[in-house]
């Protein structure tokens, strides 16, 4: 199975964690597709931990727990399907879940056969509870050779935190993306630690398997397992998601989508900014400026003769953020230059091929989408 562009959907940990439940299922795939999300491209619901019984069957396999799950899920599944949507379920390498449910350590094949018997698309594969004696190579691959035994295509989602330099081996497991971070948090501090936490890892990201930042906050508004009132607003989300889409990121949506609101949504479904995230080559992007800067622009080259150039203020002041084409390998003698288009507000700057200052508000951005022009 080959996955060419970053998964895009939805999952219930961030805002519902221990509380996911049928009905929160069922309403989340409604919202996706009566909100258009569906259409802009989310087509996974995925559930987290907490479905299962603490004890597996007298047949060894996982049970859903009937209190939450009382329809089972086969019919869940049915319903997601119906949807157009495609069905995301959780599990473990480990001897238990985070929460401790089982885990799948040496319990690979029967879970993976039941996961494809009950309809699922993508598996997120957790790290807690994991042998200290055990490879983590060795339990991710051989989750993959599973779930490939059961004949359907399912994603195969890694995560195991970034933990034992995991970008540079997962590729070779199977896994088709990969967590390279700790749980993100409604917060501007852990949304700039998990960008600049990618500076030496970005490059490992690739079609076929992606690197990923953790699931979106976008939209939370302070709900929920992760929410924290008044720490972010729209212009924090607004440079969030500005930011996994420049990285290629999976986006897996996390807020409550029967709660969303009208700016959000837009936010979410921007169709310069999908581009950018779902672009063919998913290339990473490059810094073009002084390493580490408060104020960074970056270039990223896209598919189609495009780019993308973006500037950012990570601080909380107004001001300028420069972008200097030098620092991509653009030199005034070249003869070429760049007219940009910024995403939000359709403004047009350039041609530019040399020095460019703007300036962005404290925590916001501005995204251009680029083409080359002959000065």
């Amino acid at each position: 199975m080959i996955i060419t562009k970053p998964p895009m959907g939805w999952n219930s940990w961030n805002t519902f964690a221990r509380g996911v439940n049928e009905r929160v299922i069922r309403e989340a795939a409604d919202a996706m597709v009566e909100t258009g999300l569906r259409d802009a491209g989310y087509e996974y619901v995925v559930i987290d931990d907490c479905w299962s019984l603490k004890e597996r069957g007298p047949d060894g396999r996982l049970v859903p727990n009937p209190e939450t799950f009382p329809s089972g899920m086969n019919a869940l599944s049915d319903y997601i399907h119906s949807k157009g949507l495609k069905f995301g379920m959780y599990s473990c390498a480990g001897i238990m879940t985070c929460t401790g449910a089982p885990g799948s350590y040496d319990k690979e094949f029967i879970d993976a056969e039941t996961f494809a018997g009950w309809g699922v698309d993508y598996l997120k594969y957790d790290f807690c509870h994991f042998p200290a004696v055990a490879d983590p190579r060795e339990s991710y691959s051989r989750m993959a050779m599973a779930l490939e035994t059961t004949g359907r295509d399912i994603v195969f989602s890694a995560c195991n935190g970034g933990l034992c330099e995991v970008e540079k081996w997962i590729r070779s497991t199977g896994a088709h993306l990969y967590r390279c971070t700790t749980d993100i948090t409604e917060t501007f501090p852990s949304i700039l630690e998990h960008c600049r936490s990618q500076d030496e890892k970005i490059r490992y990201s690739a079609p076929g398997c992606y690197n990923d930042m953790d699931m979106l906050v976008v939209g939370m508004d302070g709900i929920g397992h992760h929410g924290h009132p008044g720490l972010c607003g729209d212009t924090e989300y607004k440079t969030h998601f500005a930011l996994w889409c420049l990285f290629g990121q999976p986006l897996m949506m996390g807020s409550d989508l029967r709660r969303l609101r009208p700016e959000m949504l837009e936010l979410l479904t921007n169709k310069d900014l999908l581009r950018i995230d779902q672009d063919a080559e998913c290339r990473p992007p490059i810094e073009a400026g002084i390493k580490g800067d408060s104020r960074p622009s970056f270039f990223k080259h896209l598919s189609d003769r495009q780019f993308a150039v973006a500037f950012f203020n990570f601080t909380d002041e107004d001001g300028c953020a420069d972008f200097r084409p030098w620092d991509i390998g653009l030199t005034t003698s070249a003869g070429v230059g760049m007219s940009l288009r910024e995403v939000f507000t359709g403004e047009v700057v350039g041609p530019v091929n040399d020095f460019l200052s703007l300036y962005v508000p404290a925590r916001d951005c501005k995204v251009f989408i680029g083409e080359w022009v002959t000065m």
